[in-house]
């Protein structure tokens, strides 16, 4: 390649002389032929480089007619070369136009011979003369007038055997015909060139067939081969001139070019060339100094190795203008400028150069430029080490403000990919323990084995498609990797792609020696996260692009950057530990599931305001009551996350814990104020100065609390600074309950009011929190009132689509599944109605669809006073569980009855009442009872009974034990005008 460059250069810087001494040449051609002066050339001696062309007495040298034709010099040789090859070419030429004329001259007597032999063989008589007892006579004048007609040589009538019946000779009539007939006489039409008796000829030979397809007779027509050959022989002629004239043609334009070849070589020899090229090759490439050579039109022209390297340049870039070479615009407009520099620096490509130019010496026309260029880049090299250091700089001071902006491990890791890449490398993978992602302390030191997660890749490429293991995805390591053998000594390595420990690393891990193959990886550190002591990881840092290996800086940065993100990463792992406890806290404090209970069927969802919790301080409950009654409570703890949680769930087990106590609404709501008025005087007590610990007046909580009896209907609801409930009607209208909302929790000395209202069966009870209905855009009213019209539209046939930015329920944490599908619908459709975004603050949302008891699934008897109406009442309610089909429970219920009818005669006083309640109907015979069997006895006194431990020798003081082991539970509670004394059986088991 470079002896053609150099060639060709050397070939361009004479050609304003020999475009000159050519048109001189031309000029003087004619004035040469009508006065020719002779004209002795000057002896000269070459230049001291030996590459200087011959000059002869200060003219261009002018060449003979013939001087061409010099065997010593490049272009004599070249014009015999081509002389020969064309001579070549013309007998070759010649050669294959006989043939071809040859070849056609038979296919066209082909063709002639079998069209003549398919006419007369179709021919109508020619198969009645072959038939005919002398097919001679018949056919012999035919065959003789189609021979005429048609221009052949003989046209000769065959029998199928091949004896003649016609010929041109008549001695050879009766005869067989020589050559392969067999073909024809099977049915076969073909042509031949046949060889024999009477002469040589292209033959055609047709089989005649009868009406039937038989072969009748055979027609063989020809013509001779010296006719063929005659044909050919006329052609030759102009053959030979086409080729002579084509030869005379090509030899005169071979000799304008080799003239033209021996005016650009100067009639140089190649013995000279060579030597003048060697000593022009030897001069540019010795030289440490890049050259350039211009032509006056700002082409360039020659260029050596130095300089290509210096700017950039291509070798196949040689003849274009300046302005297409691609050159940095201050080295470019030097060089066009054409001004004398000497030793000016400028940038080009990176590096700092030294120019010099200079015109070249012509002796007429315009002149060109040469220039030199001189490598100064050391002192670049030292501006650049200042600019990585700083570039390392600000890399760290960057890390030290996008690392670690969340407490999330995952994020946090990606975070340092992200810095690292492309600034530090061009691949980064962050592998961490399975420890850290659960928030749990992994154990000191180093760590073994080496199998990790991956957190993070991030790479210069779209989509990091050069990671072998996928983020979330275990990335297990051999002991003999670098990674492995960080993790177990907590020691960074550094490695490039020809050291032994990569090699034997990648040849025990087939996947990733593919992808480093693919990629072009060839250098490599891997880091340990290490916080505290406590080994967490290693981030690998992988170069393919960046040609430059890693070096002892990179690996310094690394180890900052990645030291940095150690106490992120390690904060953020003890936040998802504290986190996860939360959580777990906040789940375990409102119910996974509803109780099973028939008074009314339920549906919740449970939305709070930061989704990172998962519960905040609004809660709700469904509690079962005696009586198949059931108590809907719903309430609100002022503010957010933990300590509102903590908060939420000790007024919850209060409320529970009062509720067991068959407390009215609101007596509940007392007890559960002055619960919360000594929390806060405990958290208060008890803060020593903690500005975190709630005061009396910061614990604040809402609540509202309901209890419906399926019995008569009946819900009692109070509240403590609660919203009031709304009530959609089975007549499709909807209504809030008047309800006096009393203070909140937490104020103390301030009494709550208890409301009683009739709910008709079927009627959808709907206890929410503020955050439901209220928010900064829109007022509680219009709240309210998007409320009620959510909750009597039409019945959904399927859940409507929540809303994008929305925040689902954790429905494996908080499951509110109804007994119905609709009434889990139907809340999804009450929250997308009112939560179209994600909520500013908690909401909680508890529907409730009341029940009404059957009347022929309760029977209350009035019990006199009197001892002897004990066993009245119990036939009465044996005879009422046969009716009901639970005839198994009758003898557990009569000793139940007897025992509490009696101590309520004995010490209660009148009205007494006895009342049986079968929630669920009994099952179809011959199936098991399910469900419980709840019995009452309720009388005037407010005194309530004790279990206690009779001694053995006490008469009485059993009953009440007796009761409490053979029923499910049992307890008491108070009413306005006395107390009940209830139990309940289950039916499943038989008590």
């Amino acid at each position: 390649m470079r002896r053609s460059r150099l060639l060709s250069a050397a070939g361009r810087v004479p050609w304003p002389w020999a475009r000159r001494a050519a048109g001189e040449r031309r000029r003087g051609s004619r004035r040469e032929r009508a006065d020719p002066v002779p004209t002795e050339p000057v002896a000269t001696e070459p230049a001291a480089g030996g590459g200087a062309p011959p000059r002869t007495g200060g003219r261009a040298r002018r060449f003979g007619p013939v001087s061409f034709l010099n065997m010593r010099s490049v272009a004599g040789q070249a014009f015999v070369w081509q002389f020969a090859v064309l001579l070549l070419l013309a007998a070759a030429a010649t050669v294959a136009l006989v043939l071809k004329t040859t070849s056609d001259t038979q296919n066209d007597a082909r063709h002639k011979a079998l069209a003549v032999a398919e006419g007369f063989a179709h021919a109508p008589g020619v198969v009645q003369a072959l038939q005919s007892r002398d097919p001679t006579a018949v056919l012999e004048p035919l065959t003789l007038a189609a021979q005429k007609g048609a221009g052949v040589d003989f046209v000769d009538v065959l029998a199928t055997d091949g004896t003649r019946y016609t010929d041109p000779d008549r001695a050879l009539i009766g005869l067989r015909a020589e050559g392969d007939i067999g073909r024809a006489a099977a049915g076969q039409s073909f042509t031949e060139i046949f060889k024999g008796s009477p002469q040589n000829a292209v033959r055609a030979l047709v089989p005649v067939q009868d009406a039937h397809g038989h072969v009748v007779g055979l027609v063989s027509t020809g013509v001779q081969t010296t006719d063929v050959t005659a044909t050919v022989n006329q052609q030759l002629p102009l053959i030979l001139v086409v080729a002579a004239g084509a030869l005379v043609f090509a030899t005169g334009g071979a000799t304008l070019v080799s003239r033209r070849l021996r005016r650009q070589t100067h009639g140089l020899g190649p013995v000279e060339m060579t030597r003048m090229y060697e000593h022009h090759d030897a001069v540019l490439h010795s030289v440490r100094e890049g050259v350039l050579i211009l032509d006056a039109e700002r082409r360039l022209v020659l260029v050596n190795d130095e300089a290509q390297q210096l700017l950039g340049l291509r070798p196949d870039q040689v003849g274009l203008p300046l302005d297409e070479l691609g050159l940095d615009s201050e080295i470019a407009e030097l060089l066009s400028s054409g001004r004398t520099v000497t030793d000016e620096v400028h940038p080009a490509g990176g590096r700092l150069l030294a120019v010099n130019l200079r015109p070249t010496a012509v002796r007429s026309g315009p002149a060109g430029f040469v220039a030199t260029l001189r490598d100064t880049t050391e002192l670049l090299m030292v501006a650049d080490r200042a600019e990585e250091a700083r570039g390392r700089l600000k890399l760290l001071y960057d890390a030290g403000t996008r690392i670690g902006t969340t407490l999330d491990v995952v994020v946090t890791a990606q975070e340092l990919a992200d810095v690292a890449v492309p600034r530090l490398a061009d691949f980064v993978s962050v592998n961490l323990l399975e420890d850290l992602l659960r928030g749990d302390e992994p154990a000191p030191g180093p760590v073994t084995p080496a199998a990790l997660r991956r957190v993070a890749n991030r790479s210069v490429f779209e989509g990091a498609p050069e990671a072998v293991v996928q983020v979330g995805e275990i990335d297990f390591r051999t002991d003999q990797s670098p990674q492995a053998r960080c993790l177990a000594t907590g020691v960074s390595e550094l490695h490039q792609l020809g050291d032994p420990a990569v090699g034997v690393w990648l040849a025990q891990d087939p996947a990733r020696a593919a992808m480093s193959r693919k990629y072009g990886f060839h250098s490599w550190m891997a880091v340990p996260v290490i916080a505290r002591g406590t080994t967490l990881g290693v981030v690998d840092f992988v170069r393919s692009r960046r040609p430059e290996p890693f070096q002892a800086d990179d690996l310094a940065v690394a180890e900052e950057l990645v030291a940095r993100a150690a106490v992120c990463l390690d904060n953020a792992r003890r936040f998802t530990r504290e986190h996860t406890a939360a959580l777990t806290l906040q789940h375990s404090l409102l119910p996974r599931r509803l109780p099973e209970q028939s008074a009314v069927e339920a549906a919740f969802r449970y939305l709070p305001a930061d989704p990172r919790f998962g519960v905040g301080g609004d809660w709700f409950d469904v509690i079962p009551l005696s009586g198949a009654r059931v108590a809907l409570v719903i309430g609100d703890v002022v503010g957010h996350g933990i300590q509102a949680s903590v908060t939420m769930g000790q007024l919850r087990s209060a409320v529970r814990t009062l509720a067991d106590a068959d407390l009215a609404p609101d007596e509940l709501l007392t007890q559960l104020d002055d619960l919360v008025l000594r929390l806060a005087g405990d958290a208060e007590a008890g803060a020593d100065g903690d500005t975190d610990v709630p005061t009396v007046g910061e614990i604040g909580a809402t609540c509202l609390y309901a209890v419906y009896d399926p019995v008569s209907g009946g819900c009692s609801l109070a509240s403590a600074g609660h919203p009031a409930p709304a009530v959609a009607y089975p007549d499709g209208t909807s209504d809030i309950v008047e309800l006096s909302a009393g203070p909140p929790l937490g104020l103390g000395g301030l009494p709550f009011e208890a409301v009683e209202a009739v709910l008709p069966e079927g009627s959808l009870l709907a206890l929410y929190t503020d955050g439901l209905v209220e928010s900064r855009q829109r007022p509680m009213d219009a709240g309210l009132d998007t409320l009620r019209r959510a909750l009597t539209g039409p019945e959904p046939t399927a859940p409507d689509r929540p809303a994008v930015d929305r925040p689902t329920p954790d429905r494996s944490a908080l499951e509110g599944a109804a007994l119905d599908g609709s009434l889990d619908r139907l809340c999804d459709r009450v929250v997308a109605s009112l939560l179209p975004d994600r909520p500013a603050d908690d909401a909680a949302l508890l529907l409730a669809r009341v029940r009404r008891l059957d009347a022929g699934r309760v029977a209350t008897w009035d019990v006199p006073a009197d001892f002897a109406e004990v066993a009245r009442v119990r036939a009465d309610a044996v005879r009422r569980l046969s009716a009901w089909g639970v005839e198994e429970a009758a003898f557990v219920t009569e000793l139940v009855i007897s025992e509490l009818v009696t101590n309520a005669i004995r010490y209660g006083g009148a009205p007494i009442q006895l009342r049986l309640i079968l929630p669920e109907p009994a099952e179809a015979q011959g199936e098991a009872p399910t469900g419980t069997l709840i019995c009452e006895v309720s009388d005037a006194s407010n005194t309530a009974p004790h279990l206690r431990r009779a001694r053995a020798y006490d008469e009485g003081g059993r009953g009440l034990l007796l009761v409490a082991q053979l029923t499910q539970r049992w307890g008491t509670r108070q009413t306005a005008n006395g107390k009940i004394i209830w139990c309940e059986q289950s039916l499943v088991t038989g008590l």
